[in-house]
């Protein structure tokens, strides 16, 4: 089983704010691990940090290609959301009680993430301000109805509505018509979260070895991982690859790697204040190629859009680190919707991959015909909070424990599978190409293409579930 190995990515503005840390050493020789987990994002550190909980003299080994953070977990937006906005979704593949479970679970680990930096004393600027979801044309106003409807079924209410005249207030920008406000939601530096759980993580007797790329797992019981530098023997391997997962047969159909795209602002001081955006909210818009914004502790915007870009075979390559199409995209977006910024605003930018599903939820399990090798992929966009459940479901999954983690229903589940190449990435171009169409005429006030619309329907779901 070979795993390809990417160049390293063009650094984001979290990576570059952030004080270098000295990088751990990269494997050398041979090794053993009771548990190995290849990547050092947040899956893979939160599922070393609860293996140890679990049983703290596990030997537990992480590898990670290029340093800990390198990849989607420190170039995201750092927004900290739950799955309420995703329930209807989740309630079509599991109970009542299951989806309450996993929505309660996915909205309490935003809490939690806050009190663990509190207690390991990580500056990861976590603010817990909410978030608005909100609609900037016509076509998408309401477009939360099906989610809150879904939610007051089960007996829960995590939204409130908001007039549009409050939504223009607290996000400061004439483009809004609309939006609905949960408030659980935090923002976090991403970067600066990941370097403190690697912190944390080595203090607990985790062996982390960085620059340490996975070439090849020789299955078996145990298992074989070959670097550059060495071999690791694991009883247990755990996945934790995100879009990179895209080089293994198996899970490749289960996922497409998308690209999406962040610019930020120089800081703006008092202008902000001006603007009115002050209460700290992270936003979203209901496109489908969705814009999400955020301001951060210099009082920048971070603004980022979904842009959706792929790459042929799925390598991990440019397009998912400085693709300046997409780029330009966001950008215009950012000043459609603060038209007050200056033109020369923009101070940095870079381009990100996301492993998405059909549904956009995460699927977990093990490879056929190798139980002890696990995965957990398909963070489509949120990942910051939920993966905080995925390390406890592949703890407990890498554990053979027989838990609530274990048992839940993202575990095995039945997915749409992606068609192999190159139907998927001539298909997902055109269905891009169709949703950009069809999300630029409804941004305009005009009626999509017939066309475009029959297309735009293939394209695997959102962030939200939207009516």
């Amino acid at each position: 089983m070979k795993l390809h190995i990417s160049q390293p990515l063009k650094r984001s503005y979290w990576q570059e704010s952030v004080v270098s840390i000295k990088p751990c050493p990269p494997m050398v020789g041979d090794s053993r691990a009771e548990v190995a987990i290849i990547g050092g994002g947040f899956v893979g550190l939160w599922t070393a940090l609860t293996v140890k909980q679990h049983e703290p003299d596990c030997r537990v080994v992480v590898l990670e290609q290029d340093i800990c953070g390198g990849g989607a977990s420190g170039r995201n937006g750092g927004f900290v959301m739950s799955w309420w906005p995703k329930i209807s979704t989740i309630r079509s593949f599991c109970s009542v009680e299951e989806a309450l479970f996993l929505g309660r679970r996915a909205e309490e680990a935003i809490s939690e993430l806050g009190e663990f930096c509190n207690q390991h004393g990580i500056d990861s600027h976590f603010m817990q301000k909410g978030w608005l979801w909100t609609a900037t044309t016509p076509a998408h106003v309401d477009s939360w109805n099906g989610t809150l409807h879904a939610c007051e079924k089960l007996g829960v209410a995590p939204f409130q509505r908001l007039s549009p005249d409050e939504v223009r207030r607290r996000t400061g920008s004439p483009a809004h018509l609309g939006g609905v406000f949960e408030a659980s939601n935090a923002t976090v530096q991403p970067f600066a979260l990941v370097q403190g759980m690697r912190r944390v993580a080595l203090a607990a007797g985790i062996v982390i070895h960085e620059n340490s790329g996975v070439s090849q797992i020789e299955p078996g019981q145990p298992s074989r991982i070959i670097t550059q530098g060495g071999a690791l023997t694991a009883d247990k391997v755990v996945l934790a690859t995100n879009a990179w997962s895209a080089t293994i047969p198996e899970l490749s159909g289960l996922f497409t790697p998308v690209n999406s795209s962040i610019v930020t602002t120089k800081p703006l001081g008092a202008h902000l204040e001006q603007i009115g955006w002050t209460g700290g909210e992270s936003i979203t818009d209901s496109q489908l190629m969705v814009d999400y914004y955020r301001t951060t502790r210099d009082g920048r915007i971070a603004f980022g859009k979904g842009t959706g870009a792929m790459a042929y075979r799925s390598v991990i390559g440019g397009v998912f680190s400085d693709d300046a199409e997409s780029i330009a995209l966001t950008q215009a977006d950012l000043f459609a919707t603060y038209p007050m910024l200056s033109p020369d605003a923009v101070a940095d930018s870079w381009s990100g991959p996301v492993d998405r599903t059909y549904d956009s939820l995460p699927v977990f399990g093990s490879l056929r015909g190798h139980p002890n090798i696990f995965y957990g992929i398909g963070w489509s966009g949120n990942g910051v909070g939920p993966s905080r459940l995925g390390g406890r479901i592949l703890a407990s999954l890498a554990l053979g424990r027989n838990d609530e983690w274990s048992r839940c229903s993202l575990v095995g589940r039945t997915c749409k599978n992606f068609p192999p190449e190159p139907f998927r990435y001539l298909g997902g171009k055109m269905v891009r190409n169709a949703v950009l169409r069809k999300e630029r005429a409804e941004m305009q006030g005009k009626s999509p293409a017939r066309f475009d619309k029959l297309l735009a329907r293939l394209a695997p779901s959102g962030l939200e579930d939207k009516s």
